[in-house]
């Protein structure tokens, strides 16, 4: 509501009323919605694909944003024919990438500054994972999760008193799902940093389980002994 009043106030500013100015400020939300609910399942394992993908989420965004204006354009004219308000169409500003690239980008930044905050302020238990092993539903805790495997068209997931469950999420998916707590050292194992016991440049432990460090990740694998 107050990102809606904010971009609402600068349209104003335009030669708009409020009421239209509202609803342009309104048609930024699915855009900005979207871009956090995509953004957060891209893996940045390899750099470069990450990267890429960003890109095109971030275009196809900005493309439907555009397409909604002009809807909203369209809207706001007939509005008027039918009240007989003048109407000179909308300012260029709101067609212009860069200006509609920089309102999403406040709105994520925003966004992602305000969780921050409220995590560090008012911290809370993490929810448990949810999901489907051999056909039956499974809900653990991400402190619970030891590390996951993947095996080719499904993953292992090993959790603490020697528990497994199979599950067909890719492990892309999973690392997106688990977020920093969870490091990944090779194409095939992400690992809860909560549980290394002990690591060198070819290999990770935890407790009496040794896991391979990949060449592709031993870089950008940062962690505290």
């Amino acid at each position: 509501m107050l990102a809606v009043v904010m971009i609402a106030t600068l349209v104003v500013s335009m030669g708009f009323s409020f009421p239209e100015a509202l609803l342009i400020g309104v048609l930024f939300l699915p855009g900005a919605l979207a871009a956090r609910f995509f953004l957060s399942k891209i893996s940045f394992a390899s750099r470069s694909a990450g990267a890429l993908d960003s890109v095109f989420v971030l275009l196809a965004i900005l493309v439907a944003e555009m397409a909604l204006i002009i809807l909203a354009n369209f809207y706001i004219l007939h509005l008027r024919n039918v009240f007989f308000w003048e109407y000179d169409g909308f300012s260029p500003t709101l067609f212009n990438p860069v200006f509609l690239t920089g309102v999403l980008a406040s709105l994520i930044v925003g966004d992602g500054m305000l969780n921050r905050y409220l995590e560090k302020r008012f911290p809370t238990s993490r929810e448990p994972v949810r999901f489907v092993s051999d056909r039956k539903p499974v809900s653990l805790l991400p402190d619970e999760i030891l590390y996951i495997e993947s095996n080719d068209r499904e993953v292992m997931v090993y959790a603490t008193d020697d528990r497994r469950f199979r599950n067909k999420t890719g492990i892309s998916q999973w690392e997106s799902t688990l977020g920093k707590d969870f490091v990944r050292i090779h194409r095939s194992y992400l690992v809860n940093r909560a549980h290394i016991t002990g690591f060198s440049s070819e290999a990770l432990r935890l407790g009496g389980t040794e896991l391979p460090i990949s060449r592709k990740y031993r870089k950008s694998i940062e962690i505290s002994k």
